[in-house]
This record gives C-alpha cells, sequence and structure tokens, in this order.
C-alpha cells in the first residue's frame, strides 16, 4: 500500500519508541488509517481494514485519535446531512463503540457486546444505494434507488435496440452519470428475455439485439461496481413483495397484464427462476387445446384469451358480430372495428358501456381461471396484478377473484391466495433489479438442481 500523501513515517505510531504501549501504537495506527480512508475515499477497503481499525478501538487509549471525534460524530440535529465519513461503516462502529463507552460508567474500553446494545437505539442517518436500470425494446431507463424502495434520481435514455453492444455502452453511460452524482453499492438490470443462472448474461431477448450477451461483466468493466442482471418480470415480482403490495408474503405471484402476459414468482422469500434461469412464462401455459394461434409458434396459450391484446380482440369481434350493441366502441375508434384498442374499450367501459364491460368480464373470467391454476400448482399466498390492463382493475378484479374461487382445487377445504393490484407502477422492475442488487442476490438462485 503505498503511503497516504503527507503522512511521514516520522510520525508517532508508524514508528514507536520502545517504551510506547501496544495498546498505544494500534490507537495511533487506526488513526492514520482513518485518516488516510477518509482523504482517499478507499472504501473499497473498508471490509478489510475495519477489522484492525474496531480491534485498536478497544484500547483505553483510543480518545488520543481525536480524528474520529470529528469524522464520526453524528450531527445532533438529525434533518442535517451527517459528515462524508459517516457513510463508512467503519465509522459508524466507532461511533458506536465511543457512545457505548461514555455511557458505561468508568469501566474499560467498550467491546462490541457492549456497543451493540446502544447502537440500536439510534437509526443511521444514511441509507445505501443502489441503481436499477430497466432495458426496454425503446427506451433505458436508470435510477437511484433507497433501501424504501424510493428512487431518488432517474435519467432515459433511447435504445438502440438493434445494435447489442451500443445497448450496453448507453446503459453503461446512463450508471456512469449517475456516479457522479451519488455514491452507490452496486447496479441492477432488468431486460426482458431469458437470463441465465448465474444472472450475469442475457441468453435470448425478444425486443433486443442481445443473443448470449454477458452483460454484466461488460458493465461492471465501465462502472467498477458489482453489477447482477435478472428478468424484468422477476425483478418486478421481488419489489412487490418486499417493498409494495406483496408485503408481508413470502411466496408471492407477480402477473403483468400487457400485450401479453408476464409472470415473476418470489416462494419462500426468494425470486424461482428454475434450473436454467427460465421460469415464470405462465402466459403461455396453453388452456385451450387447438385455440388462438400465439406468437410463440403454439396455439391456446393463456396470454391470448386474458391479456390487453385478447381484451382488444374480444371488443373488436363483438363490434363485428353485433354492431348495434357495440355503438360507443365503435364511435371511439372511427366507426371501424379495426380501430378499437385497449383505451377506446377502458374508456367506454368507465362510461358504463355494456358491451366494453362484457368485453372486461370475459377477460377476467380467463385470469381468474388461469390464477387458479398457478394456485394448484405453486401455492402462492398473494397474486399481485400489474401491467397496462391492471390500471382498470377496478373494472374487472371482482370477476378475477369470483372466477379464481369457483376454480381453485379444493376450494372449501384450503385457504385462498389473496388478489390485489400492483402498487409500485412502472418503476416495479427498475426498483427491484436496484433491491435485489443491494441484497446481492447473483448465484445459487432458488429452484436449481
Amino acid at each position: 500500500m503505498s503511503e497516504p500523501s503527507g503522512q511521514g513515517k516520522q510520525r508517532s505510531g508508524w514508528s514507536g519508541g520502545s517504551g510506547d504501549s501496544w495498546e498505544r501504537r494500534a490507537a495511533d495506527l487506526a488513526n492514520e488509517l482513518q485518516r488516510w480512508l477518509i482523504k482517499s475515499s478507499a472504501r473499497n477497503m473498508r471490509d478489510e481494514l475495519g477489522g484492525q481499525v474496531k480491534k485498536a478501538f478497544r484500547s483505553q487509549d483510543s480518545n488520543r485519535a481525536d480524528v474520529w471525534v470529528t469524522a464520526t460524530t453524528e450531527p445532533p440535529d438529525a434533518a442535517d446531512q451527517p459528515p462524508e465519513c459517516a457513510w463508512c461503516p467503519i465509522c459508524r462502529a466507532a461511533r458506536r463503540m465511543a457512545q457505548a463507552q461514555a455511557h458505561g460508567g468508568s469501566g474499560g474500553a467498550a467491546t462490541p457486546a457492549d456497543a451493540a446494545p446502544k447502537a440500536t437505539k439510534r437509526k443511521s442517518l444514511i441509507m445505501s444505494l443502489t441503481i436499477g436500470v430497466d432495458v426496454g425494446g425503446t427506451k433505458i431507463a436508470a435510477g437511484v434507488v433507497d433501501e424504501k424502495g424510493s428512487i431518488v434520481e432517474m435519467v432515459r435514455r433511447p435504445t438502440p435496440a438493434a445494435n447489442a453492444s451500443a445497448t450496453v455502452d448507453v446503459l453503461s453511460e446512463a450508471v456512469c452519470e449517475l456516479l457522479t452524482r451519488h455514491d452507490v453499492e452496486a447496479v441492477g438490470i432488468g431486460a426482458a428475455g431469458f437470463v441465465e443462472e448465474s444472472r450475469s448474461a442475457v441468453m435470448f431477448a425478444p425486443n433486443l439485439a442481445w443473443r448470449e450477451e454477458r452483460v454484466a461483466d461488460q458493465v461492471e468493466d465501465r462502472t467498477g461496481k458489482p453489477v447482477i442482471v435478472e428478468n424484468d418480470a422477476n425483478a418486478a415480482a421481488w419489489a412487490e413483495t418486499k417493498l409494495g403490495a406483496g408485503r408481508g408474503h413470502d411466496h408471492v405471484i407477480l402477473i403483468t397484464i400487457g400485450t401479453g402476459i408476464g409472470a415473476g414468482v418470489v416462494l419462500n422469500g426468494e425470486v424461482y427462476r428454475g434450473r436454467w434461469g427460465m421460469a415464470g412464462e405462465p402466459g403461455h401455459y396453453r388452456v385451450v387445446p387447438d385455440g388462438r394461434l400465439c406468437g410463440c409458434g403454439n396455439r391456446g396459450c393463456w396470454e391470448q384469451y386474458a391479456s390487453g391484446s385478447a381484451l382488444v380482440a374480444e371488443a373488436r369481434e363483438f363490434a363485428r358480430r353485433s354492431p348495434g350493441a357495440a355503438v360507443r366502441l365503435l364511435q371511439l375508434a372511427g366507426g371501424r372495428p379495426e380501430g378499437i384498442t385497449g383505451p377506446e374499450v377502458m374508456t367506454a367501459a368507465r362510461e358504463g358501456d355494456a358491451a366494453a364491460l362484457r368485453c372486461f368480464e370475459i377477460i377476467g373470467g380467463w385470469l381468474g381461471a388461469g390464477l387458479a391454476d398457478l394456485a394448484a400448482i405453486l401455492d402462492p399466498g398473494c397474486f399481485v396484478l400489474g401491467g397496462g390492463v391492471s390500471d382498470a382493475g377496478d373494472l374487472f378484479l371482482a370477476r378475477v377473484r369470483s372466477a379464481f374461487d369457483d376454480g381453485l382445487t379444493g376450494r372449501q377445504f384450503r385457504p385462498h391466495a389473496s388478489i390485489v393490484l400492483a402498487e409500485l407502477g412502472p418503476e416495479a422492475g427498475l426498483i427491484g433489479a436496484a433491491d435485489l442488487a443491494r441484497h446481492g442476490q447473483r448465484a445459487d438462485p432458488v429452484g436449481h438442481g
């Protein structure tokens, strides 16, 4: 380790006379280490040095290191900003031991066991920050997220979706911009598609050019921060479980209802990803043999009957079959069934249009029946409904619940899972990716083996 600037070896504590006690020299060494940490902001060494510093401060002579008094004392007013070094766990540990010693009477130095009860009386003013990134087909959103799931700052960039390396470049630039203004611990990236089991590479992304792209390693090289990659629905499920509508449950299934159906599964408080990291695609569970053709190539997939696309298909078919009963839908669509889209169906339904309400009832029935099948397989305590269609949850949630209750296996003899609407909105994937990065969940996913 190079010598700290301006810290010559002739300072007391480095040379140490023969008359100095080990405790005195240890305290002086800890003093020098702390000065160097503050000046160099070498937080990457805090774990290695933390044990040495805390051990040194068990000495009764630790009061000689006056730098600790100025650098580790929290301000009296909780609204004030703590000193820069309060971000460092070493400083927090020293402050807590000093507090414990100050209140512990005239006995010797405080020990970690003595300090621990005192430390719990006052919560640290500093919250850890991580960055979450949502990589979509048209835009990249990156945000700094705190421990409560609040987004401190967000930046957006257009996605160069046709160019795999350019997408990584733009993503990294957005993260680096945030790093210039925030001290963060790690980065989490959420993207639609198959993410391999170590959570470092995207094997296939339908809306991007990523094919077996080792995204985590590339972003780590550019940012110098630990990076995990996660399927966006898994990340959103984690966020809703820990910070949103699924709080209090350890077994949660998030169903995102948009153009298709996406899902994320949390079991026993952990993201369930399957053997190869590709679990959580119930939208392509076939509910009608030889039914409607799906974009995946199969027929009769659940998302062909219970998604935003299915809602529009029902409305258009209703207008073709019974134009006299779909007057309002046709008015909103310019008189053509093909002009009917999701917003027109939602607007008509909120106006009380019977045809539009009937379409929501049909979709709700299919959705509830599918949830009952999932409950028979995975037995969650809570289903969270998210995605664009969930914005109209008041129009179909009652039907979803009734269809779920009717279709649940052994419904008379078992608890029924709650079915609730998502709380975190379109940023759930970003928030979840950031929180997964905070918890370091890159390896050993549930379901391996």
